[in-house]
């Protein structure tokens, strides 16, 4: 149990769709004669390192790049072969798709060396269809299915975020603004993160089209070829549903604007309407001798009526002047 920790997985592929499962022992014995070996490593492992370092027979500076703990995706060809760093979303229970999963691979033309940290789904179908005799039967064929498998899952990823989009922009006049700034602010982060990885992604797809590898076949060409179109199309979607949420957000903006208007517009009135009265209301509240009224009992009276007509007349002249 604790090498299969450290090891992940590793077949002999039997070039026909299936593949027999082996430990370290095979992996450290094995010659291209046996058939193409895949094996499946956890990059934070001791053993890992060691295996891709010091026994595996590849460049250092392809050992390291297997190993490093941060990568953009990228395709690198090298004279024995080529190593591509891909992304994929992340499915984890618990975890957030945009948290995308780092998978780098080796490949020759009869071996493949996988290493991640953490678990793809994509890596899981390969290893399921392997178990029914349907997985990839060469290199070229493996890297094609990751390919396309990691990019299938992005789609159902975009597709949800192209949903909450369209959903915020049904809700944009009814909502109350504070929760939908919220809501687009999350959405927002997201199409941003996916875009991240997956822009790099096309251009390292787009580059396995122009440099030839002999064993990369015209079959595979055609599958990466189709993954590229796939993902110029999510990249395209998201900035879409980028560009929506800015409108959205713009709409939003001008919505708590004029809700902020209006309010300062009917303090301003009320504001207009109490200044007079207040102005003589202090004026005739301040105590000194010579006050018209104050010696008259009904003055109280006559002065409250006489506020009442400068309300009016205040109304009137708003009326008037279309402010109301």
């Amino acid at each position: 149990m604790p090498e299969e920790k450290k090891l992940v997985i590793a077949f002999i592929l039997d070039a026909k769709g299936g593949g027999r499962k082996i430990g370290w022992d095979e992996i450290r014995t094995w010659t291209p004669a046996e058939g193409i070996l895949w094996c499946h490593m956890d990059y934070t492992d001791p053993e890992t390192r060691a295996y891709l370092v010091g026994k595996s027979g590849i460049e250092d500076v392809v050992a390291e790049l297997l190993l490093a703990e941060e990568t953009r995706p990228r395709s690198t060809f090298f004279e024995e072969g080529l190593l591509v760093a891909l992304r994929g979303v992340n499915l984890n229970p618990g975890a957030d798709p945009e948290d995308m999963v780092s998978l780098r691979i080796w490949l020759e033309k009869n071996r493949i060396i996988t290493t991640r940290k953490r678990e793809l789904m994509s890596v899981q179908d390969i290893i399921h269809n392997l178990g029914k005799g349907k997985g990839p039967t060469s290199a070229a064929g493996f890297l094609a299915d990751v390919a396309a498998r990691l990019m299938m899952r992005m789609g159902d990823v975009i597709d949800e975020v192209e949903d909450e989009v369209a959903e915020i922009e049904e809700t944009v006049l009814v909502a109350e603004s504070h929760e939908l700034r919220g809501l687009i602010a999350t959405i927002r982060r997201k199409a941003i993160s996916l875009r991240r990885y997956m822009a790099p992604q096309r251009e390292a797809l787009a580059r396995l089209q122009t440099d030839e590898l002999p064993w990369l076949g015209r079959k595979e060409l055609i599958r990466l070829r189709e993954v590229y179109d796939h993902m110029t199309r999510y990249i395209e979607d998201l900035d879409q549903a980028r560009d929506g949420l800015t409108v959205t957000h713009e709409e939003l903006l001008s919505r708590l604007s004029e809700q902020l208007n209006s309010r300062m517009y009917v303090l301003s009135l009320v504001a207009a309407i109490f200044l007079p009265l207040s102005f003589l209301t202090g004026l005739l509240g301040i105590n000194i001798g010579g006050i018209p009224g104050a010696d008259y009992h009904n003055a109280f009276i006559i002065f409250c009526v006489f506020l009442v007509a400068v309300v009016g007349g205040e109304i009137l002249l708003f009326k008037k002047k279309n402010w109301l």
